[in-house]
């Protein structure tokens, strides 16, 4: 396909698989101008190992998600993003007594980010980034935490929050990258796909 103008889609000689059923990973492809050519879940068992530290957990996790699904002759890329309070590796909060307990910890007080990316080419070598990010909330009060809670934008959330909903209006301080935040590190993202060879604008 050739031409050019405004809304044109480039097609993209190599096929890329995203190893992950994030719709907000998808959602940041699109603002590299990229569709994957297949989205696909790993199922794998994501429990820490013990000790583990969280930015060894989330590099493991990106490896691990992206070797599973990886198809010889296109490019495979999986990504895994961790909360930690200092050495904790904070959960996905499944219910509200949890998500009361993280953001407790949480407010008042800076944690990390850790968003671990892998990209296995169609050779099969493995190329690795991680992006880390300071976020500080604000002091939560009973009140902003009950409101919180009640939106239930927490359920399924590691740090039993997400940047792009109304917790951004909770944070204080953002150092890194909001969308290494959001699950996808765009600005790695890039790099490892050039270094790969994919077609980018």
């Amino acid at each position: 396909m050739s031409g050019s103008g405004a809304g044109m889609t480039q097609i993209h000689p190599m096929r890329l698989v995203l190893a992950s059923a994030s719709p907000r990973r998808l959602e940041l492809l699109g603002r590299l101008g990229i569709i994957p050519d297949a989205v696909v879940a790993a199922d794998l068992d994501e429990t820490p190992r013990r000790d583990e530290l969280p930015a060894a957990y989330a590099a493991r996790m990106a490896a691990e998600k992206a070797a599973a699904v990886a198809e010889p002759g296109s490019l495979t890329l999986a990504a895994d993003t961790v909360v930690a309070a200092g050495r904790r590796i904070l959960p996905k909060t499944e219910d509200e007594a949890e998500a009361r307990a993280t953001l407790s910890l949480l407010s008042g007080r800076r944690h990390r980010v850790l968003s671990a990316l892998t990209l296995i080419d169609g050779d099969g070598k493995a190329r690795h980034r991680l992006s880390t990010s300071i976020v500080a909330f604000k002091r939560l009060s009973e009140e902003e935490l009950s409101a919180y809670l009640a939106g239930g934008e927490w359920r399924g959330k590691a740090g039993a929050y997400a940047i792009q909903g109304r917790a951004e209006a909770l944070i204080l301080s953002l150092s890194g990258s909001h969308s290494g935040v959001m699950g996808l590190p765009l600005y790695e993202t890039r790099i490892l796909l050039r270094a790969a060879g994919y077609r980018l604008d």
